[in-house]
């Protein structure tokens, strides 16, 4: 599933207003300003009371910008600096929604550094992104190693280096940013909402597709057609294979959900009787 900027209709309309402003500064961008947008991130996360002075609509947006100023201007590029400023002059329903917008932003920096490869370079970062999350998402073992609060973020690191080997310097950084700091989210619910971001980025969305067992090469390449068809759009096809769903395929887009699975007609059935 492709997950969204989750703010308000106010604050994901300033963020469209950031995206679209910003677009020259964040195609421009390398990898050092994604890298201190997130570290700018952790300190907005870190201090309640910062992130009420730069959310606080009574104060004017000069204001806030020269709080930014006196923060990162001595250890931030000039773009930084300026993706910031841009993020505190605009007007934020929650504290929270802001820390969300500037981690996109971070996220789509890394999406133009992979996409001045070519629409390859951007594909590839979203797959390895998604193979990933995958991987994590099948194993309970990773996941709890993962998210164990004592465990070091270099023991982390290094065992998400370990399950991505040949991950390019893009995924590279958003893999280890999502092991080591996933803001109070699972880490393959970080690095969904960060594939989502890239998808989105592509004008795609990401259909999970869950199935009891693995499906062959032919049978995708048609579900691929008729999802496509049927959401109106071309869609990334995420499979996971989930032994409990017993039969039947359940994909989801967004907030859409189609389950044919045997286990939701069981569940259906279970709620009738019980009537």
């Amino acid at each position: 599933m492709a997950v969204q900027f989750s703010g308000s209709s106010r604050s994901r309309a300033s963020l469209q207003t950031l995206q679209s402003e910003l677009e020259t500064i964040l195609s421009a961008a390398d990898l050092a300003v994604a890298d201190e947008l997130f570290t700018a991130l952790d300190v907005l996360d870190g201090s309640a009371a910062l992130r009420r002075s730069l959310t606080d609509p009574s104060r004017e947006p000069n204001a806030r910008v020269g709080v930014v100023r006196s923060l990162f201007a001595h250890q931030a590029q000039q773009a930084t600096l300026q993706i910031l400023e841009a993020a505190v002059s605009q007007r934020w329903s929650t504290e929270r929604d802001l820390g969300d917008a500037v981690e996109t932003l971070a996220v789509i920096a890394v999406a133009a550094k992979a996409e001045s490869r070519g629409l390859q370079g951007l594909e590839d970062l979203e797959t390895a992104l998604l193979t990933f999350r995958r991987t994590i998402a099948e194993s309970h073992d990773l996941q709890r190693a993962l998210s164990q609060d004592q465990a070091p973020a270099s023991a982390k690191q290094k065992l998400a280096a370990q399950l991505s080997a040949d991950a390019s310097p893009e995924t590279r950084l958003l893999i280890d940013r999502a092991v080591t700091a996933p803001r109070g989210l699972r880490t393959s619910a970080l690095v969904e909402r960060f594939a989502g971001v890239i998808a989105k980025r592509q004008d795609r969305w990401i259909a999970q597709v869950t199935v009891a067992k693995d499906l062959g090469s032919t049978y995708l390449t048609k579900l691929s057609t008729s999802l496509d068809k049927y959401f109106g759009r071309e869609l990334k096809l995420d499979v996971v294979v989930d032994p409990s769903v017993v039969g039947g395929i359940r994909v989801q887009v967004g907030d859409e959900v189609v389950d044919s699975t045997v286990a939701a007609r069981l569940n259906e059935l279970n709620r009738t009787i019980a009537r």
